[in-house]
């Protein structure tokens, strides 16, 4: 491959990865871990990623268990997380916090389904976006001759329809699990 599709192959990852991590802070009714990621909590005055200050575990598919290594820590780490937009109400027992996943409804469900599909949308066009900067890049490259340009461009455009193919390869499969009852 080619400096010009190596860059735009690795363009076309990133919006994957982000696309990835999008999909993971999606709230279906399975717990995900992921969905903490974006939560901070107030310790000694710093905010700090909950992942950092406790194990979270999957006891069930319904069910996240925060267990604080330090439990000096656990009320500030259930404040942060009613305060949150997340819609789960923890429950304390002294010692872990337990976050239940309510099933959400068939209405919510197709929300749920919604963002998804504009998150990879917004992934789609961010793949297009780098396969034209990188055709710009090769029709300004002076040492690649007429034909080289074009076999270049084919290139990129068979990375773009890989991408763009793991995208909806990875929407068809987030939808059957988000509209899963």
């Amino acid at each position: 491959m080619s400096k010009h599709t190596d860059a735009a192959e690795e363009r076309m990852m990133k919006s994957i990865d982000s696309l990835e991590y999008n999909f993971g802070r999606v709230r279906t009714g399975r717990a995900n871990p992921r969905i903490l990621d974006a939560i901070k909590v107030d310790y000694y005055g710093q905010p700090t990623p909950i992942t950092q200050l406790a194990g979270v575990k999957v006891p069930e598919a319904s069910m996240l268990l925060i267990e604080p290594w330090d439990k000096t820590a656990l009320n500030n780490i259930e404040k942060a997380i009613r305060q949150s937009d997340l819609g789960i109400t923890p429950s304390n027992d002294g010692r872990t916090i337990r976050l239940p996943f309510p099933q959400p409804t068939e209405e919510r469900r197709r929300e749920l389904a919604r963002d998804c599909k504009t998150y990879a949308e917004e992934c789609r066009i961010s793949i297009r976006n780098a396969r034209k900067d990188a055709n710009r890049a090769i029709d300004r490259d002076e040492e690649l001759s007429e034909d080289m340009q074009n076999a270049e461009k084919k290139k990129v455009q068979k990375l773009t329809d890989t991408y763009v193919g793991m995208v909806d390869d990875m929407l068809k499969q987030k939808t059957a699990e988000v509209m899963e009852i």
